[in-house]
């Protein structure tokens, strides 16, 4: 083993420079891949080729195993050579911090579906500071580091001065014939250095470029993450939805019997967020019905519902527990319409007029799949998919459609707008066979 350890560590200082300018590449990928990835824009615009992008980034998130265990394997070694340099040692914790960081909630994010939707949750928050706190200093780092490193009068590592060896000294003081007894270094070490050199002056623009290209977002991303003020009330005031009448709460909404939602929706959306009236709003169910059937807004409040409580969980590894939703089961609206036998699946409709997706027949029987009204007892605003949206508790998020305003029978299978891009047609949660009963 000791043998096996020193061949690994023979020309530490080149293998050092390789590690720095691999993590600098992986860096580099993961973070335009990662932008891209929670970039609405880039979501519409490639399509399944989002696909393909997200397991580019799983692929590079576990590539970067290969250098940060590579330099554990020299940790030891250059640990001993900054041991009086406290400003390096203490920029080696911060970068293995990150990378170990990066590396575990990517993986438990990748894996979301083994681990579990609180792991995930956890996982996905920590992963979002860590790219907006560390981004711009890992990117600046390894950019800036790599190139140092290639300086054989700064690395930290240098070889052993032979006492033979001529003196460093600067090129003016070298006649031209003698200038090829001294090595370029020993003269370059003394050549007068500007005050402000090219490469700092790189260094700071990469600086520069990176606080005012990701600065607003980190600083957007704080805002939403860690201000408490962006509340449902607050959603609700400016709601461009405008309904009248107000759907009245059940008395179990009312405060809602589930204690109130836990954690926090993040809103990802398609297209732009829609609005609505009473002019411009309906609800229908049609297609393979023996009774088709459809409700303007003053039919649809009247309705009777019902009162759940169910967590919520988006694909992308956040969730909000203790949803106290209301609205109508779905099976009602089935068992209403009289499903004909041909009929193989439902596919529901959002009215931004682009989303759609279904699930079969056997599954809308679930007892927990409710096309909700209310969310702990107040309207569900359209940031939030409202005024009416799909809930399906035991499926990750994607399949609960917003702004649903029609509810189709069909004969056959419907690929649904993300399974188009990739996404499992069955968006079964972990542990889904577990039902969560009505609350009537």
């Amino acid at each position: 083993m000791k043998k096996w350890l020193n061949s690994a560590r023979k020309g530490y200082g080149k293998k050092l420079v390789s590690i720095h300018a691999w993590n600098a590449w992986l860096v580099l990928i993961l973070s335009i891949t990662g932008l891209m990835l929670v970039g609405a824009f880039w979501r519409e615009l490639l399509g399944i080729g989002r696909v393909w992008l997200k397991w580019l980034h799983i692929v590079a998130g576990l590539a970067m195993l290969a250098p940060v265990g590579y330099y554990l394997l020299l940790a030891g070694k250059h640990w001993k050579q900054l041991r009086n340099k406290p400003w390096q040692r203490t920029n080696t914790i911060v970068v293995l911090t990150l990378l170990t960081g990066w590396i575990l909630s990517g993986i438990v994010l990748w894996q979301f579906k083994l681990s579990g939707p609180r792991w995930s949750n956890a996982a996905l928050l920590i992963h979002d500071a860590l790219t907006w706190v560390g981004l711009p200093y890992m990117i600046y780092h390894s950019i800036t580091r790599s190139k140092w490193l290639k300086e054989p009068s700064r690395r930290t590592i240098r070889p052993i001065a032979d006492s033979t060896a001529p003196l460093p000294v600067s090129s003016s003081q070298v006649p031209p014939a003698s200038k090829s007894q001294y090595p370029e270094s020993a003269i370059r070490q003394k050549t007068p250095q500007p005050v402000y050199t090219r490469r700092a002056f790189l260094k700071a623009a990469v600086g520069a470029g990176l606080a005012v290209t990701l600065g607003p977002t980190f600083v957007s991303w704080v805002g939403k993450n860690l201000n408490t003020s962006t509340s449902m009330e607050e959603l609700l005031a400016n709601d461009p939805n405008r309904m009248v009448p107000v759907p009245q709460p059940h008395s179990s909404s009312n405060p809602p019997i589930g204690g109130g939602a836990e954690g926090r929706f993040r809103v990802y959306t398609v297209t732009p967020i829609p609005s609505f009236s009473n002019e411009n709003w309906s609800f229908r169910v049609d297609g393979l019905v023996e009774h088709a059937q459809a409700w303007n807004w003053e039919q649809f409040v009247k309705l009777q519902r019902t009162v759940q409580v169910s967590d919520f969980h988006c694909v992308t590894g956040w969730s909000v527990y203790k949803n106290t939703w209301e609205g109508i089961p779905l099976r009602h609206f089935l068992a209403q319409a009289k499903v004909q036998p041909e009929a193989h699946s439902v596919k529901f409709y959002s009215a931004d007029g682009v989303y759609t997706d279904a699930i079969t027949l056997d599954q809308a029987q679930m007892d927990d799949i409710m096309i909700a009204v209310m969310h702990d007892g107040k309207p569900i605003p359209a940031d939030l998919g409202g005024p009416v949206r799909l809930i399906i508790p035991q499926m990750y998020a994607y399949k609960s459609v917003k702004w649903l305003n029609r509810i189709e029978l069909i004969s056959g299978e419907h690929i649904g707008y993300w399974e188009e891009r990739g996404y499992d047609k069955d968006a079964w949660l972990t542990g889904a066979v577990a039902r969560l009963p009505n609350i009537r």
